[in-house]
């Protein structure tokens, strides 16, 4: 007798099919991995199907789905912000426009334009950067949002350091710019964020913790640091 398929659970996604990436002269296993992972990843199909520019933007719709991070009117900075993905789930979520745009990112790798924000082509770690970003800005902003990695070398313990030190960067940008209320998002890996710092943003917010939202790869050693609700400093700038 001959079973009847199973049916599949209302609102849940169509299992995919693995494809396999054939052997070639001259491509390495790690690359081969790569692809595969990509053609059989159901968050890169859906950012196609939604129009975001790759599947970290999910990372940021579950981290605000759960947490409510973004609404609309906020001003929202993205540091890293290449190729775009938050930049584009910040400005639908906050209702910037190209006319009256609330969202600035920045990143020095080139950057097709993002409706609704306006990026500046410049690294970060510049001197200047931070007063860059308040002044196109055109005031404090509500939220801080860091996707930043440093380029990996292959060395995991290096790796890590290299991420934390922007992880820091971005948090005393955040500490020094966010409005009263305001909150901070930013890219960690696991092994530990430095005890000092978890320390200056516990005292600078009223929670802190770590995040890992679904979109995030289970094998991934990515986590988001997530300090929630500034409360404020003297000389805070409106």
């Amino acid at each position: 007798m001959t079973k009847p398929p199973k049916r599949r659970a209302p609102g849940s996604a169509p299992r995919l099919l693995k494809e396999k990436v054939k052997k070639k002269r001259g491509l390495k296993a790690s690359s081969r991995r790569w692809i595969e992972r990509q053609i059989n990843d159901p968050y890169v199909h859906r950012a196609r199907a939604d129009g975001f520019r790759s599947r970290a933007a999910y990372k940021l719709i579950e981290i605000d789905d759960k947490h409510h991070l973004l609404a609309p009117g906020q001003r929202v900075v993205d540091l890293g912000a290449a190729p775009g993905g938050w930049c584009q789930v910040a400005a639908r979520r906050t209702g910037s426009t190209d006319e009256r745009p609330t969202v600035v990112g920045i990143d020095y790798l080139d950057m097709d334009p993002v409706p609704g924000a306006i990026i500046l082509k410049k690294d970060f770690l510049d001197d200047d950067a931070p007063d860059k970003l308040i002044e196109t800005l055109g005031g404090a902003p509500d939220v801080v949002l860091s996707d930043m990695a440093a380029p990996t070398t292959g060395h995991r313990r290096t790796d890590h350091l290299r991420t934390m030190h922007l992880v820091e960067i971005a948090a005393d940008f955040a500490l020094a710019v966010l409005k009263p209320g305001g909150h901070f998002l930013a890219k960690t890996f696991q092994g530990g964020t430095e005890g000092d710092l978890l320390e200056r943003l516990k005292k600078g917010f009223r929670s802190v913790h770590h995040v890992k939202p679904p979109a995030s790869r289970e094998e991934s050693v990515e986590l988001y640091l997530l300090a929630k609700d500034f409360k404020g400093r003297d000389g805070n700038r409106e």
